[in-house]
């Protein structure tokens, strides 16, 4: 530290997050990812989370690395992206961050940062550009996904997956999960896709390719979305980022650039 060029801090690492930390490094730019100790990523194949429990997970082409505080700089020396668990953002305090993205997806009102930076964005529901952030992006699939606002809101949080929602795996209790498939596998309409504490049996409701689950070993609560199905069935996109995710990736990518007293930093 410091590092060479000014920095973007993203809050999460998850499937999205991930799309996004993507697209701005495909751009050049220098991030740092933030996450939560146990982590509970869904599509963990393309989710640079998956750092905080295997040290280094690669999406795509890019590397991402667990590291301390003082470890950052030789991380981005080495074209990796540096993962640091660190919930609450406190890396703000010590190091300058040109950008904060808040990628979390809390769908609720965020707490403030612990120090002001020039441009602060939120992903979806929950945040109130020009109150709570500067600029929000729009989350949800529609016309209106990856568009930016600097006033006001995104859609409101539905309540309900996307498409089927029979594709949704949640818990039947809490537990600890363990996985009998594997993300990239094909499964069957009522085939068992893990178990809750040995006991509660997970079913899939759908014919397709297991698309994402949580990591084996995971303590969950009922309810809580463990895994995907598609019914598309195609194995190779389970490894890949999504379009979503791409298009929100460039919704950031689009606020990051709007601004010139940002981009005369870039």
């Amino acid at each position: 530290m410091p590092p060479n060029k000014p920095l973007i801090l993203l809050r999460g690492g998850g499937d999205l997050a991930s799309g996004v930390a993507l697209r701005l490094r495909h751009a050049g730019l220098q991030l740092v990812i933030t996450e939560l100790p146990q982590p509970l990523a869904v599509r963990r194949a393309v989710s640079f989370a998956e750092a905080v429990f295997e040290g280094e997970h690669i999406v795509e082409d890019v590397t991402a690395r667990l590291v301390r505080r003082d470890q950052v700089a030789a991380a981005l020396d080495g074209g990796e992206i540096p993962v640091v668990v660190d919930p609450d953002a406190d890396i703000l305090s010590l190091v300058p961050f040109l950008v904060v993205i808040d990628a979390r997806l809390i769908k609720q009102p965020p707490a403030p940062l612990p120090s002001l930076v020039p441009l602060h964005i939120g992903l979806g529901p929950g945040f109130h550009a020009g109150k709570d952030c500067d600029a929000v992006i729009e989350t949800r699939r529609s016309h209106t996904l990856g568009r930016v606002y600097w006033h006001g809101i995104t859609q409101p949080d539905s309540g309900q997956p996307e498409g089927d929602p029979r594709r949704v795996l949640r818990s039947p209790s809490n537990g600890e999960l363990f996985a009998t498939r594997k993300i990239g596998e094909h499964v069957e309409e009522g085939e068992v896709i893990a178990r809750i504490s040995d006991q509660y049996p997970v079913f899939s409701e759908l014919r397709g390719v297991l698309r994402g689950l949580i990591r084996d070993g995971s303590t969950v609560t009922k309810g809580l979305k463990i895994g995907d199905v598609d019914p598309r069935d195609n194995a190779s996109a389970c490894f890949l980022v999504s379009d979503k995710a791409l298009a929100i990736g460039g919704g950031v990518l689009e606020a990051i650039l709007h601004r010139q007293e940002i981009r005369d930093q870039l």
